[in-house]
């Protein structure tokens, strides 16, 4: 199993999910988060006065899915992510060694089904 963690920009979201949804991963945790990379912020203008936002919104997906979906689930949020400009995200893969259902007590790859 993987643990998935994918940054992205909050307008993508729905695609991704839906994009997740279509090769069948639907279990997900989104956070709002706020960062930078390459982007380095941007710069506004408020009442005449110049200021630059370092932080900007970006949600954060994380998912666990077993080994051989690893990539495709990876392909798929970044197809959907994708829009060719710096800013679009980052998408992080971590072995996870395994998963339990609290209801069911199931383990492993039958825990993510």
């Amino acid at each position: 199993m993987v643990k998935i963690e994918a940054i992205i920009r909050p307008g993508k979201l729905d695609q991704v999910k839906a994009a997740l949804d279509d090769i069948g991963l639907h279990g997900l945790t989104v956070s709002h988060v706020m960062g930078s990379g390459k982007q380095r912020g941007q710069t506004q203008h408020y009442r005449g006065q110049e200021y630059v936002v370092n932080l900007l919104d970006k949600v954060k997906i994380e998912t666990v899915a077993p080994d051989e979906l690893a990539e495709e689930v990876m392909n798929a949020i970044a197809d959907a992510a994708s829009t060719g400009e710096i800013g679009d995200g980052k998408i992080f893969v971590y072995p996870a060694s395994d998963a339990m259902r609290i209801r069911t007590r199931e383990r492993g790859d039958a825990a993510l089904r």
